[in-house]
């Protein structure tokens, strides 16, 4: 026996549906889709959350609250991954895109206070926990906040 002797096994190719082709193709006079009326016909066919002409649910609740369309997205930092820096030196968000503790600098950076830190470093960024900000001053270092 060769490769084009081998016989794929019965049942393995299923005849694809072909709907619509009238009552000869084993499919009925409608192609499965029922009697006529909104289902039945091409596009969406009920809209999601639609309660058959009551008010829907969504619209019958009140507004609450405000989402920006521009929230601002600060990157989180850890004062535990600060520790990876050498004594006395200045951390700032390009040293921090350098060792990959960020993705971007264009976004701005908050430092938050999960961990302990050992080091007497000079931070540099955009926003400090204030916790954070007592244990980088507690360790030695010194924390400037970035316009």
């Amino acid at each position: 026996m060769q490769l084009h002797q081998i016989r794929s096994p019965f049942g393995s190719h299923k005849r694809k549906k072909i709907v619509g082709r009238g009552r000869g193709s084993g499919h009925g006079k409608r192609s499965g889709k029922g009697q006529k009326g909104q289902t039945s016909r091409a596009g969406r066919a009920v809209m999601t959350a639609y309660e058959g002409g009551q008010m829907r649910l969504l619209r019958r609740l009140p507004k609450v609250g405000f989402n920006s369309k521009w929230p601002m997205e600060y990157q989180i930092v850890n004062i535990a991954s600060l520790n990876c820096f050498d004594d006395g030196i200045t951390v700032n968000p390009e040293l921090l895109k350098n060792q990959k503790l960020i993705k971007t600098i264009r976004r701005p950076v908050k430092i938050l206070s999960d961990g302990m830190i050992t080091k007497k470093l000079t931070v540099v960024a955009h926003h400090f926990s204030k916790t954070a900000s007592e244990a980088i001053t507690k360790a030695g270092g010194k924390v400037q906040v970035i316009g």
